[in-house]
């Protein structure tokens, strides 16, 4: 199970459970309208149809990590692929709007479902991969948007959209059964340099006690700070910045296209590339990841900043700086998720980041609002740089912070690694002792 190839499947498996899960996600924006009028609704309910599943997995964030940390994985991954096949299943056959809205407010169930996800390769690969792993993973989640739009645009008039779903959901089904037949589990710290030698690593459990000394790691709690606000710029772009495009810049459907397609393209680049740096800095010092992360948001701010500022008739040189800007935003993500796991046991790994994604998922419901507003009585560029700048900034801040604070809370684990490496051992038998030497 600790061979190259395997593991690598392992990543394959995972990285397409993240990108056609992000695609049927994502699918109900590019699907809008022909929803609206098959139930004659208007935007008001349409926008509940949003919160519902945003709320349902937000709630279930907790849950999901108890859950991970307490039982196998894989098999659980699976059921979340089960789960997001068969609530989009229901999401086609719904009859009515209230049937329509329940059952999409029950995708909302396995979009929480990621931390279990990375907690697993996290005991595939050591950490000073990690980065790289999490950016190769997080790739997916940009290119499920884009599959999922084109998926969208291209078969919503053959199929109609309870045909995309049909379609997405069975891919939903059919990935819980390639992922419950070929993922294994992985006994957790396996990876974990101290525990590298052992011919058997001892089973642990969640327990409370682990769980609550979470929040006694002021690097962690940091991070649980700098989460809520690091999700402002992601939603309030993801939200507003298409409108943004053709309303205050006077950009074609087909501009609006090309240029988000390219900016995304370049994104997704990021992840991978911030992962990989953070990986490179890290081996050289304990603060490596956090001070990417902490350059990477300031010099967002500073591109975004100017890019916005570009004169409009200038498209050329805005798509330049997009791109530009698009790449850095992306690079703290899989940073933060792999300092997560450099200060915690592996045990409550998931519930660690559970309890990461619940704080944003709490900002990302406040941005586009927020953003909404200060639009109405301003511009929306005026909201995307104000919120997006001073966050980013705010941001820096928060990583400059734990940044100093990391290398006590790393250390700390570390030692506790090579303690249970040392219980380990003495747990052997002395036949077993020998062979080791």
């Amino acid at each position: 199970m600790k061979s190259s190839r395997y593991r690598w499947f392992v990543v394959a498996a995972l990285f397409a459970f993240m990108l056609l899960h992000q695609s049927d996600k994502l699918l109900i924006g590019p699907l809008t309208t022909p929803i609206m009028q098959t139930f004659g609704i208007d935007e008001a309910q349409m926008g509940a149809v949003f919160t519902g599943a945003l709320i349902v997995g937000a709630i279930l964030y907790p849950l999901w990590g108890y859950l991970y940390d307490r039982f196998a994985r894989a098999k659980l991954l699976a059921l979340a692929s089960f789960i997001w096949g068969s609530t989009t299943w229901l999401s086609a056959i719904a009859p009515t709007f209230p049937a329509f809205l329940a059952s999409r407010a029950s995708t909302g169930i396995d979009d929480s479902s990621y931390p279990g996800l990375y907690s697993l390769i996290s005991d595939y690969f050591g950490p000073h991969v990690r980065g790289r792993i999490y950016g190769l993973l997080q790739l997916a989640m940009p290119l499920g948007y884009l599959l999922g739009m084109i998926l969208a645009l291209s078969m919503r008039e053959v199929v109609g959209w309870r045909g995309v779903f049909y379609i997405t959901g069975t891919l939903g089904v059919a990935l819980a059964f390639v992922i419950f037949v070929g993922v294994r589990e992985a006994p957790r710290g396996w990876s974990e340099p101290e525990l590298a030698g052992l011919a058997e690593v001892g089973v642990y459990r969640f327990n409370w006690a682990t769980a609550m000394g979470l929040f006694k790691k002021r690097t962690l709690l940091i991070l649980f700070v700098q989460g809520f606000f690091g999700v402002f710029p992601w939603n309030t772009i993801t939200y507003w910045f298409f409108r943004y495009l053709e309303t205050e810049r006077s950009y074609s459907s087909d501009a609006v296209l090309v240029t988000m397609v390219i900016a995304v393209l370049v994104l997704a680049s990021g992840y991978f590339v911030g992962g990989a740096v953070g990986d490179f800095v890290f081996k050289r010092t304990p603060r490596g990841r956090l001070l990417v992360a902490t350059v990477a948001v300031l010099a967002g701010a500073v591109l975004m900043l100017v890019t916005l500022n570009i004169p409009i008739e200038n498209q050329a040189f805005f798509l330049v700086m997009l791109a530009l800007t698009a790449i850095f935003i992306p690079f703290a993500a899989p940073n933060v998720v792999s300092t997560i796991y450099d200060i915690t046991l592996p045990e409550v790994r998931s519930t660690a980041l559970a309890v990461q994604s619940f704080i944003e998922s709490a900002g990302a419901a406040l941005a586009p609002l927020i953003a909404g507003l200060i639009a109405v009585n301003s511009s929306l560029k005026d909201a995307i740089l104000l919120i997006c700048v001073s966050t980013w900034v705010l941001c820096s801040l928060f990583f400059s912070l734990a940044a100093y604070l990391a290398p006590r809370d790393i250390a700390q684990l570390r030692q506790q690694m090579r303690d249970r490496a040392e219980q380990e051992r003495k747990s052997l038998q002395p036949d077993q002792v020998l062979a080791e030497v």
